[in-house]
């Protein structure tokens, strides 16, 4: 059977035409401008697909807020039991707990509109506000002490602490930093010193108050930030072991954290399980008693006056004991999905030429990973006892609201990835 030449040209039109209409480049008919996509087809592993903002995201932090929730209720409800804590309601910590979680969320919901550009314009005064408060914390009678740390200023609603803010402070300045000196990187002098100087400055206030465990965090987000502007190798390396010889000064000179470490190298001892390594040993016989599925939900005996700071330090021990293996583990899973998302979220901003906003989202990936990495260890007895909560989840105002202002600062940058992918403007 012949076909004539008009009724070829007919069909290949016709297919032409429907190729274009579902391409978006014309109507059926075949008229039109050349087939141009105006979407973004990414895979759904990928947190940049075109939608208003990365859902995920927030529901895995508010899946995490909300354990930590229902972890620091069930940590505290026979806290009123303690004559320390005679004068407080069986849900005085839920309720402060709760309204820190409202608060943070709120602020978090307005930070996401403020656009990428001004944070990179405050980061400079954002670092000497927090180097104020640090200085501020320090004056008798204006910062509080407690355990004989002078890490809190009293301000009503919460007692605020400063070192939190300068977690997020050294994000947005180190990122910034690495921005300015994006052309200088490869020399050691201008671009490395400099840096130096302002971690050792922060580094020095830490320490003043004591908080060991918060230097060590703002030191390896400093450090993670540099690395990853793509600092000289060697340099990188340099500034690590001039970091660890600093550490392992402090601690040989300072007799309470010597003390600290060799409890931690052998926490069963009778000397050390009623001393310097007692939560260290409560912590694991939580675990212990956990096993693989836990003891029941309010069911831990280690929180009735056993381990001290169950709430805050160590909240996961808590989690151990009730929800065993299982539940330590889907919250590991959590932080490490979330670290991974921060980190993909910052690859996609740098890949779109954003060096600022991708730095700042890997910068809140390893502060939430090395943070939680710390807490976790020191829970299992893999790392010596630090104070450091465990994000997201952990008792304390001051430190949700900066969780989530910063996971708030990453969001805002995957909006705006989502909005130039899209063809507009961040």
């Amino acid at each position: 059977m012949s076909v004539s030449r008009a009724g070829l040209t007919g069909r290949f039109g016709g297919l032409l035409g429907g190729l274009r209409a579902r391409l978006g480049g014309g109507d059926a008919s075949g008229s039109g401008s050349l087939p141009v996509r105006d979407y973004v087809n990414v895979s759904a592993a990928n947190p940049s697909r075109v939608m208003g903002f990365d859902q995920p995201l927030v529901w895995v932090t508010i899946a995490l807020l909300l354990g930590g929730l229902v972890m620091v209720y069930s940590a505290t409800i026979a806290l009123p039991d303690s004559p320390r804590f005679a004068n407080y309601a069986p849900h005085h910590f839920f309720v402060r707990h709760l309204v820190s979680i409202i608060m943070a969320i709120s602020v978090a919901a307005v930070v996401t509109q403020i656009p990428m550009a001004t944070w990179e314009r405050w980061a400079p005064w954002l670092f000497i506000a927090s180097l104020v408060l640090l200085i501020l914390v320090l004056i008798p009678h204006v910062g509080k002490v407690v355990y004989g740390a002078r890490r809190w200023l009293p301000l009503g609603i919460m007692n605020f602490q400063p070192s939190e803010l300068a977690k997020l402070a050294i994000v947005l300045y180190a990122s910034d930093y690495m921005v300015r000196k994006m052309e200088v990187k490869e020399r050691f002098f201008r671009a490395v010193m400099p840096m130096a100087v302002a971690v050792g400055v922060v580094g020095l206030l830490l320490l003043a108050e004591p908080d060991m465990g918060a230097f060590m965090v703002i030191a390896t987000i400093a450090m993670a930030i540099l690395f990853l502007g793509g600092v000289n190798g060697r340099m990188f390396f340099l500034i690590t072991a001039v970091l660890l010889g600093a550490f392992a000064l402090m601690v040989t000179l300072s007799p309470w954290r010597r003390e600290r470490i060799f409890a931690y190298l052998d926490p069963w001892s009778e000397k050390n399980a009623l001393g310097k390594a007692y939560q260290l040993t409560h912590s694991l016989i939580a675990f212990g008693r956990g096993e693989v599925f836990g003891e029941g939900l309010g069911s831990s005996l280690e929180k009735l006056h056993y381990l001290p700071e169950a709430h805050t330090d160590f909240l996961l021990a808590v989690i151990g004991e009730e929800l065993g293996f299982v539940g330590v583990g889907i919250v590991i899973l959590a932080f490490f999905w979330l670290v991974v998302r921060l980190f993909n979220i910052g690859r996609q901003a740098i890949a779109l030429d954003r060096v600022f906003s991708g730095l700042v989202a890997q910068g809140v990936a390893v502060w939430m990973g090395g943070q939680g990495f710390i807490n976790m260890g020191v829970n299992l007895g893999v790392l010596p006892t630090k104070g450091l909560t465990l994000p997201l989840m952990s008792f304390g105002g001051s430190a949700i609201l900066l969780n989530c202002v910063a996971l708030a600062i990453c969001l805002r940058v995957d909006i705006e990835n989502r909005q130039l992918m899209r063809g507009g403007r961040a």
